[in-house]
């Protein structure tokens, strides 16, 4: 007898990331509840189930939502905001002063919105974010529902958000309290950078991170500068300074990781840390080229993120995967350097197990939530397609993704989220738009 189901869902190709490099044609993907049931044959899973609805995407190609590892997503409200300046230029003398007048819980909660809304049209079902209020964040991402890995930001200076290192760990994870029962929701203990963050606040976050087990998300070796300034006032560089404190472990995110020696690839390894890759971020900013090549020799857990839009200037994962794709070849000059498979990896699975979140996200197995996206293959800008995955990577793009679904719920189709409407988002940013020029 046949299964009562919510959804069946038959696109012309499946890429479920897990088995590695495996691309099914005649599959279908049957949801229940908000979770995968089964990824089969179409005539075995027209005898198996009954769904309440079948989505037929011919000349489409079905792969689980994309893992953005790394964004502060408030930011989207900066975008273009700072354009063309180094790091600490574009900190201090543009980003620094803006949050200082305008980051509330007002410019948080329509910043994420706007990131959620983007993001979700690109087939971003997850994000894991850095900033302050996360609270704000959480509401915006609640109501586009979304995923989200929220972080508990730690500086040590004040801001309108709190006063000190203390105060931000103690209202972040206040904030975790009360959102613990959101099955949507996750939070990671957010030190900024080691040029923010004292030794103290490292070895309490080290402490917490241990007793809550929680991943530690940080901004690490992402300039030639940062691990300069270590050198002149700790002696060693970041990387080091983290280890003496007790960070490495496999609860590290390191964000960016662009200057890495080759003992301290190694070490990240034996380590079990993990790397959020950045590409378009780093290039903008002029920040270097992070080793890919040799993190995958090494066998580091790297996942994508496209740090804020005033830093990229888009949440665009498909984007990240060819400029990763693109400069892992060129720098090692290897033209099967993080080929088309390794890359969607990168932007699902990888991602989700450096957020501790594999055993729920980032492929197609029975029994995980059903974050899921679509993307047409069809176009004729896109043709001939020989091979759905390097098509995704080195032809395809945000434009192209027609459906995303979270845990099993479709939250945008026809390229509109489906909890808000347009009109709104551009009342949103015409609002900000003015008082950040004004």
């Amino acid at each position: 007898m046949s299964a009562e189901i919510d959804l069946l869902i038959r696109p012309g190709w499946v890429i479920p990331v897990e088995p590695a490099g495996t691309t099914l044609s005649g599959y279908a993907l049957a949801v229940n509840n908000g979770e995968i049931v089964a990824l089969l044959p179409d005539e075995e899973a027209a005898q198996r189930f009954r769904p309440r609805k079948t989505v037929d995407l011919p000349g489409q190609v079905l792969l689980p939502g994309l893992v953005n590892l790394h964004t502060h997503a408030a930011m989207s409200l900066l975008r273009g905001y700072a354009d063309d300046l180094p790091l600490m230029r574009w900190l201090s003398e543009r980003i620094w002063p803006a949050e200082a007048r305008h980051a509330g819980p007002d410019f948080v909660r329509a910043g994420t919105l706007l990131a959620c809304a983007e993001m979700l049209r690109g087939g971003i079902t997850t994000f894991n974010d850095m900033y302050f209020f996360p609270d704000a964040a959480a509401a915006a991402a609640r109501q586009l529902g979304m995923r989200a890995v929220l972080g508990i930001l730690v500086i040590e200076f004040p801001t309108s958000y709190a006063a000190d290192a203390d105060d931000y760990l103690a209202k972040g994870l206040a904030i975790r309290d009360t959102l613990s029962d959101d099955p949507l929701l996750s939070f990671c203990l957010a030190p900024h950078a080691p040029y923010t963050v004292a030794d103290k606040t490292f070895k309490n976050i080290a402490t917490l991170a241990a007793q809550l087990e929680i991943p530690v998300h940080v901004h690490l070796h992402e300039t030639r500068h940062e691990i300069e300034e270590s050198l002149k006032q700790h002696g060693v560089r970041p990387l080091e300074r983290l280890r003496r404190l007790g960070l490495l472990g496999p609860q590290l995110i390191a964000v960016h990781a662009v200057h890495l020696e080759s003992g301290e690839i190694d070490l990240l390894a034996h380590e079990g840390c993990h790397v959020a890759h950045c590409p378009t971020s780093n290039l903008k900013l002029g920040s270097g080229i992070a080793p890919v090549p040799a993190l995958q020799s090494r066998r580091v857990n790297f996942g994508l993120g496209t740090d804020g839009a005033a830093s990229n200037n888009c949440l665009d994962l498909f984007r990240e995967m060819r400029h990763a794709a693109l400069l892992a070849k060129g720098v090692s000059e290897n033209a099967e350097a993080l080929d088309a498979h390794a890359a969607l990896h990168a932007a699902t699975l990888g991602g989700a197990r450096a957020l501790g979140l594999d055993e729920r996200i980032g492929s197609l197995l029975p029994g995980k939530a059903a974050d899921l996206c679509a993307v047409r293959l069809d176009e004729w800008l896109l043709q001939p397609c020989f091979d759905p995955a390097s098509h995704l990577v080195y032809a395809a793009g945000r434009e192209q993704v027609t459906h995303t679904w979270v845990a099993g719920k479709l939250v945008m189709s026809g390229g509109v989220p489906a909890q808000i409407d347009i009109s709104q988002l551009l009342d949103i940013t015409g609002l900000w738009h003015t008082r950040l020029t004004s």
